[in-house]
């Protein structure tokens, strides 16, 4: 079923097409039948796909691409990431289109729904997967826009015929205050992306005018979930309640939902909850008890969106994870190797202890990529304390994504605060190393799990392969 296309976005040119974002609004377009075109810095399967839906796009930027499709685009989409001096921005601002943010455009799209936004410092891309994929479960067959590639059908937007529109809100760059939701989830409040934002008041005054955009959309009908055990959170909710915000409560403390008990099983994880008073199991397919704790936040929102109890828990026990989140990438020799986005020192933390129990009691070898130097400078310490968790860590050199290399800031300053022994953590710069090296680290029964939010993530398969290769000689 098709929808409509909102007035200004019929012939749309999206500037970095082939980001998760981009993409992500360019699926919706072409399944509401706009005419899309596109560029991107460099060729990628996301691109092939959006091709064979319909758009039009290239490699490479220049102001000759707002005429991929006849009459050119009557609205150009940008994220943060694209600079003023770009070709593109500065021949459509030449000919006086409409130039929207990312954000804008993604608002514009839920104009007619419910919709429900998934925000936090950690958590936000698998909670709102969850949510959608129960919300799929129960046959509503919601709208949405994730940060990541959902497992079941490998996208991370899909235009619904259901009047719900289910979207991760993003607040490095406080993009998220774009949006109207009547249902919210905070997963957690934690200092991070203060490269944008500056100081840590700042970041948390973000989250603040997050609730004000809650409150303005629908008081009446808008409910605030956050988690109980997390301070940053937990503060947020009694802000909001102060506005006059229905707030609802999950995790381990007392709470609307409580988690009485987590037991890890087989790769992934049962929870005994109290939800409104009665005892209920919920399975989550996926390990970590902090995924648990996402799963209940996506269980309260399906419940407000008018989901049934019994479905939105059919739905969690189904879901397959996504893409780079502890994804299993193969086996060889023995070694199981996996690869998840953690980025942060809390998510690294997080993941590894969701880790240990699926090792089952063989070695845990952590191949850790820090992202951006000011991260890596400011949360070095924490990160090493995450990393000590493993057995065994191999630290690679920082991916500067946006930013400009520091004098003095790689992954060393990681290393130098992980507390294991000299032999068992390595700072290794040279990436062509470090399957040759993790191979000879690893063994028949331990678990490898590459880590970041740069290109570590390639390392897996080169992994497997130097793996499968020692097993042949």
């Amino acid at each position: 079923m098709r929808g409509a296309v909102v007035s200004n976005l019929e012939r749309v040119h999206l500037v970095g097409i082939g980001g998760a974002g981009m993409s992500g609004i360019a699926r919706i377009l072409l399944d509401r039948g706009a005419q899309v075109s596109g560029s991107d810095a460099k060729e990628s399967s996301t691109l092939m796909t959006l091709r064979a839906q319909g758009a039009r796009v290239a490699v490479g930027q220049a102001a000759a691409n707002l005429d991929l499709f006849d009459g050119g685009p009557t609205a150009v989409v940008v994220s943060s990431a694209i600079k003023p001096e770009n070709p593109e921005l500065v021949e459509a601002n030449a000919r006086g289109l409409d130039v929207l943010h990312r954000s804008a455009a993604l608002a514009a799209l839920m104009v007619g729904h419910r919709v429900a936004c998934v925000a936090g410092t950690h958590g936000k891309t698998s909670t709102t997967s969850m949510l959608t994929v129960a919300l799929q479960h129960c046959r509503l067959d919601p709208s949405f826009a994730i940060g990541g590639d959902l497992n079941e059908s490998g996208a991370n937007a899909h235009h619904g015929a259901g009047g719900v529109f289910v979207a991760e809100a993003d607040e490095s760059d406080g993009s998220f205050l774009a949006f109207s939701p009547s249902v919210a989830v905070v997963t957690n409040v934690e200092a991070d992306h203060l490269d944008h934002h500056g100081t840590v008041d700042a970041y948390n005054a973000v989250f603040e005018a997050f609730v004000d955009r809650l409150v303005s959309s629908d008081p009446d009908e808008g409910v605030l979930i956050v988690c109980a055990d997390d301070p940053g959170s937990a503060a947020l909710g009694l802000l909001a309640e102060n506005k006059g915000v229905r707030v609802r409560r999950y995790g381990r403390a007392a709470a609307d939902v409580t988690m009485t008990a987590y037991e890890p099983v087989d790769g992934a994880g049962v929870a005994r909850v109290l939800l409104d008073g009665a005892e209920v199991e919920v399975r989550v397919a996926v390990p970590g008890e902090h995924m648990a704790l996402n799963a209940l936040g996506a269980i309260i929102a399906g419940l407000e969106l008018g989901a049934p109890l019994d479905g939105l828990l059919e739905g969690i026990a189904s879901f397959g994870g996504v893409r780079r989140r502890f994804e299993f990438k193969g086996r060889a020799g023995g070694v199981r190797v996996y690869d998840d986005y953690a980025h942060h020192p809390t998510e690294v933390a997080a993941q590894l202890r969701a880790a240990r129990p699926a090792a089952h009691g063989g070695k845990l070898v952590v191949i850790f990529q820090p992202h951006l130097y000011s991260r890596t400078r400011l949360f070095a310490k924490e990160f090493g304390e995450a990393l000590g968790l493993a057995d065994e860590v191999v630290v690679l050199d920082v991916y500067g994504a946006r930013e400009q290399p520091e004098p003095g800031v790689n992954g060393q300053l990681v290393v130098d605060n992980v507390p294991l022994p000299a032999g068992q953590v390595r700072f290794e710069s040279s990436f062509e190393r470090v399957p040759e090296l993790v191979a000879s680290l690893a063994g028949e029964g331990d678990l490898v799990l590459t880590m970041g939010a740069g290109d570590v993530t390639m390392l897996g398969r080169e992994l497997i392969a130097e793996l499968d290769r020692r097993v042949r000689a």
